[in-house]
């Protein structure tokens, strides 16, 4: 039985939650898509790398379909800058650098905007995310003294490369055992793994983990959050450095937020709890 319900928790579909892609109608802009680089404007589609699964952000319905929070409101922000937003899956590590070589114009892949990103490409915001633990309900795991645990985390995340170092590194200082980190390609493997018992936590980014603890209860498993989210930063849409695109994305997904078809999308998939109220180029704090 635990097998089976592992495989409907665990595949990339919205099905668990019966929360289906929302459409808006948003009409374009013409002083904002005016911004557009010509030769992205002469194809009239924008090109996007993204990273599923990474529910409710992005991940694949049952059709193969890439869906979610950040794939809607994409969607919205190429149609006030009179595009079509076309999805390029990709390793979340390979959607910089693919931006950087032209192979992609944007992505969006609940990238979290730091000074370190900022210096290859440029970013902007739309959203506002910690980092949060999950743990198997009844274990007692306390993410600030995780010594010795075993804890997974999503490959190239801000989990991965500063947050369970940086608690690890504590560990070590404090003489104790280091963390044993995880690493997973997906985050779904992390959920698996995690009910399976061959970790102890993982680390994710609050919608993430919130969305992950409600998908499984709907199929009879428990996992809970712990601890505080850590870490509260900015996600943002990268881009490349110095190009007018990046004023292009800022004003459009500012209209959608000044317009009421931000909240739309973010109430539609349950994370309004990140929403923000003004869109930056480069809003890194750290």
């Amino acid at each position: 039985m635990l097998a089976l319900l592992l495989a409907v928790a665990c595949t990339n579909d919205e099905s668990a939650l019966d929360v289906q892609p929302i459409t808006v109608s948003v009409d374009e802009q013409p002083a904002i898509a005016a911004l557009v680089p010509p030769k992205i404007a002469a194809s009239g589609v924008l090109r996007v790398g993204t990273n599923p699964p990474y529910q409710p952000n992005e991940f694949k319905n049952p059709q193969g379909q890439i869906v979610g929070f950040d794939v809607d409101l994409m969607e919205a922000v190429a149609a006030v800058l009179g595009l079509r937003a076309k999805f390029f899956e990709s390793d979340f590590d390979k959607i910089i650098p693919a931006i950087q070589s032209g192979t992609f114009d944007i992505g969006i892949s609940s990238f979290t905007d730091t000074l370190e990103r900022e210096k290859q490409v440029d970013f902007v915001t739309y959203y506002r995310a910690g980092v949060q633990w999950v743990q198997r309900a009844g274990d007692h795991v306390d993410p600030d003294n995780a010594c010795g645990l075993r804890v997974g985390v999503q490959a190239t995340t801000v989990e991965d490369t500063d947050e369970v170092p940086a608690k690890s590194a504590a560990c070590v200082a404090a003489g104790k055992a280091p963390i044993v980190k995880e690493k997973f390609d997906a985050q779904d493997q992390a959920v698996t793994a995690l009910l399976l018992g061959k970790i102890d936590a993982f680390s994710a980014d609050s919608p993430v983990s919130a969305y992950a603890v409600t998908k499984v209860a709907k199929i009879g498993e428990e996992l809970e959050l712990v601890g505080p989210i850590y870490d509260a930063a900015p996600y943002g849409i990268p881009l490349p450095k110095g190009s007018s695109l990046g004023p292009a994305v800022q004003q459009a997904m500012q209209y959608l937020i000044d317009n009421g078809y931000y909240q739309q999308i973010a109430e539609h998939w349950g994370v309004e709890a990140g929403m923000i109220e003004t869109s930056q180029i480069n809003g890194a704090q750290s």
